[in-house]
């Protein structure tokens, strides 16, 4: 069969399989089952895809997965946030956009500690904007810095999506969870350099408030208590990374650890949140490793059936410059995100850019980097991105899926221009990774 026919074949199926409400996953089981006895030979092939979904769920470096998600919850369910959301208060003072700012210096210190978007919004949606509100916030500035901030969460380290991609497209999810660092503290400065000169210029969408008085001391050491803990964590996960000193697994399972003494300090650790904590962990890792095992065995009967072959063929071949390429690619996987979540666009994207990337011969660790930078953007991307939908719940019941769009749009430009950034200087993401031991 001839590779075009074999793509329309795959994702023709795929297509229809998922209109029919089938979860994803269990769509690329099916076509794997599928592609695996018509390309690999029958039963035989049946038993070779069996054997590649063991392979690629049993590789020790996936540890960090589930060891980054049980972090995430840990630090959720012990509600140790709102202390940290009071600390960032204090030190705004009569900052002109103020809990705005509190939003995104809040999302950019959770996604230090958990690798969910989703669950960022929810927190920071359900603490902020109720006050935002109050004190005379339009809707834009109440919900667009929220939906921002609560992206950042897969573009600052820990991040479970990060060793996903890592793990589909077979790259060093180390080089990964460094090289975002960067990109992801611009977007938080590009941010609060929106909602300060927005605030400044248009003061009726921020009122300013009288703000207790709190002393310097006050401040040194409520951040001394809440604040300065989470250096040690950033340490355990991040900084033995950079080092050299620890593998990302490692790495994982000294933060999860970190994040549990943590909250036992806090007196926040009791049964309770360590079963519901466990419980939900397990819940998302059986679900994403269900999304790694397809996905896996996708990119081989492609492979094997001379798709991705083909493919990179053509893609050499068209008289188009290669960062035009990769310029294209980021289109199709922004069109994705406006209808599907971030694990089925790795899915389904994956298999067939990484063998183009390598051809090409750009780096796949600066891709990787753009990749997640253009999905963070899905989440909040209208009509159908995630933090769209989660914000809604959370806000105030007067709030209409409208409003979610109009203030997620100026932080999804600003997001634009991050991307740009980066394709133009790709030393904004790869400089880190260039100093790792």
């Amino acid at each position: 069969m001839d590779w075009p026919l074999v793509l329309l074949f795959v994702f023709g199926g795929l297509i229809l399989l998922m209109a029919s409400g089938m979860p994803v996953a269990f769509c690329f089981m099916l076509i794997n089952v599928v592609g695996a006895y018509m390309f690999w030979g029958g039963e035989v092939g049946l038993q070779q895809l069996s054997v590649s979904i063991f392979r690629s769920i049993s590789r020790f470096t996936l540890i960090a997965l589930p060891l980054f998600i049980l972090m995430g919850e840990v630090m959720f369910r012990s509600g140790i946030a709102p202390k940290m959301l009071d600390t960032i208060d204090k030190w705004l003072g009569r900052l002109p956009g103020r809990l705005a700012l509190e939003a995104v210096a809040g999302g950019a210190l959770f996604a230090t500690l958990s690798g969910s978007s989703a669950g960022s919004v929810a927190m920071l949606g359900s603490t902020l904007v109720p006050e935002m509100e109050k004190r005379g916030y339009k809707k834009t500035m109440s919900l667009g810095p929220i939906l921002g901030s609560g992206g950042l969460a897969i573009m600052i380290p820990p991040t479970g999506l990060g060793v996903l991609l890592g793990a589909i497209a077979e790259i060093s999810i180390g080089q990964i969870l460094i090289a975002i660092i960067v990109p992801g503290f611009i977007m938080a400065i590009f941010y609060a350099a929106y909602i300060i000169g927005r605030s400044y210029l248009q003061p009726h969408i921020a009122p300013t408030y009288d703000t207790p008085y709190v002393s310097f001391f006050e401040k040194i050491l409520a951040t001394a208590r809440y604040i300065l803990p989470l250096a040690l964590i950033i340490f355990l996960v991040i900084g033995v990374i950079f080092m050299g000193i620890s593998t990302p697994s490692e790495a994982a399972a000294s933060g999860a650890l970190g994040t549990f003494v943590l909250a036992a300090f806090y007196r926040k650790l009791n049964r309770g949140v360590v079963t519901a904590a466990i419980k939900g962990a397990l819940e998302i890792t059986i679900m994403i490793f269900f999304i790694i095992a397809g996905a896996s065995a996708f990119s081989q009967i492609l492979a094997f059936s001379g798709a991705t072959p083909g493919l990179i063929n053509f893609a050499l071949g068209i008289s188009l410059s290669p960062l035009l390429v990769i310029i294209m690619m980021q289109v199709i996987v922004l069109v994705m995100g406006m209808f599907m979540d971030p694990p089925s666009i790795l899915m389904v994207s994956l298999p067939l850019f990484m063998p183009i990337v390598g051809a090409l011969g750009f780096n796949e660790v600066w891709f990787a980097v753009i990749m997640l930078l253009n999905i963070e953007m899905a989440t909040t991307s209208p009509p159908f991105g995630m933090g769209l939908f989660v914000m809604k719940g959370v806000a105030p019941s007067d709030t209409t899926i409208e409003d979610c769009y109009r203030g997620a749009i100026p932080f999804l430009l600003c997001d634009l221009v991050v991307m740009a950034m980066i394709i133009a200087f790709p030393p904004v993401a790869l400089w880190l990774p260039s100093l790792m031991r």
